[in-house]
């Protein structure tokens, strides 16, 4: 069994691979926090420990390791939460001078987690586990048949009355394939034009499939998040996919700037003003921008609230204070729907090779 040391930090991590005799094996290796994270982890620890069983330590810093650690897990190792102050404490003991540098604490992370086998292992919910693969998935499939829908669009000058969305329902594709078998064109355009509508056809139902699954997957989890305005059941699937539990947040305030639907704070010549926080998690903040504008047409006490602060704010302005106000209903409903799940929560996977 050998034990990996991760020292986690916004825009990269290192990783030091231990034994069980507590010595480092290889050289440390510093990874960017980006898509391809779990990639090159793996690929690394395969070419310095080959076939080997593998436990991740991590130094317990889950704003920063928490994609990391569920990466890991979904890709079938067993994952530990290392504490700072068990870490400090392997340092100093293994370190001549204590001296503390970020493969240092990567490896005293690994060692803290050899000598206390009790610590906690990193779990997900297996309802939010099946929901970030099905959303990822879901969006995937959106993009490809946006893509097929615009080749189309500009191969074919016969839709010019229709709108990219006609061709995401049946009704629009089959009206499609009539005019392209009615049309004056050569047969190789009309079949490949054709087979492009088949394709789009399968990627309608697929999508259609995978609304029905994740909908009968959130509905017994999320009763209180759906009845709000503007969340359907696929942003109530991203709510969760993407916040998981809810109980990391303490308070709105920090879910907000996980969002980015704070405003950041700007000081100058003592003056003070906020600023729009262009950061946080593009997908949620994508989800409150729907709700938002979907109150906006729908939901009367929004509606007022957008009317009282506009004429300060103008309209972008007062679009996100509601955007705010949503994310402090969105937290207590998330709270509620967390506290009302009767599932138990699956145990991590042994490690694989």
């Amino acid at each position: 069994m050998v034990t990996v040391g991760i020292d986690p930090h916004k825009h990269v991590h290192v990783a030091v691979a231990v034994g069980p005799d507590g010595r480092q094996i290889g050289k440390p290796f510093t990874v960017k926090n980006d898509a391809w994270l779990i990639t090159a982890l793996l690929g690394w620890a395969r070419t310095i420990i080959d076939s080997t069983p593998v436990v991740w330590a991590i130094e317990d810093g889950r704003g920063f390791a928490r994609r990391l650690a569920d990466g890991l897990l979904l890709a079938g190792h067993e994952v530990v939460w290392v504490p700072t102050r068990l870490t400090a404490a392997h340092r100093r003991l293994h370190a001549a001078t204590g001296a503390k540098s970020d493969p240092a604490d990567a490896a005293a992370a690994a060692r803290a987690a050899i000598a206390t086998p009790e610590l906690a292992r990193h779990r997900i919910d297996e309802h939010v586990r099946e929901l970030r693969v099905l959303v990822d998935y879901r969006t995937d499939l959106i993009k490809r048949r946006t893509t097929l829908i615009n080749q189309l669009k500009a191969q074919l000058h016969l839709w010019l009355n229709h709108t990219p969305g006609d061709l995401a329902r049946p009704k629009g594709t089959n009206a499609l394939a009539l005019l392209l078998t009615a049309a004056h064109i050569g047969a190789h355009v009309r079949r490949v034009l054709l087979d492009m509508t088949t394709e789009l056809s399968e990627l309608n139902q697929r999508v259609h499939d995978l609304d029905t699954t994740i909908k009968e997957i959130v509905i017994p989890l999320a009763p209180a998040l759906l009845e709000i305005t503007g969340i359907s059941h696929t942003s109530a699937a991203v709510l969760i996919a993407e916040i998981g539990d809810i109980t990391r947040f303490p308070t709105s305030a920090k879910l907000a700037r996980y969002t980015g639907c704070a405003p950041i704070p700007v000081y100058s010549s003592d003056q003070q003003r906020h600023r729009l926080h262009r950061g946080g998690n593009r997908r949620l903040n994508s989800v409150l921008y729907t709700a938002a504008i979907v109150q906006k047409r729908f939901h009367p006490a929004a509606q007022e609230l957008l009317a009282r602060h506009e004429p300060a704010k103008g309209k972008r302005g007062a679009r996100r204070i509601l955007q705010r106000h949503l994310i402090d209903v969105i937290h207590r409903a998330m709270t509620t729907d967390r506290a009302s799940w009767q599932h138990q929560i699956t145990p991590p996977a042994r490690s694989l090779t």
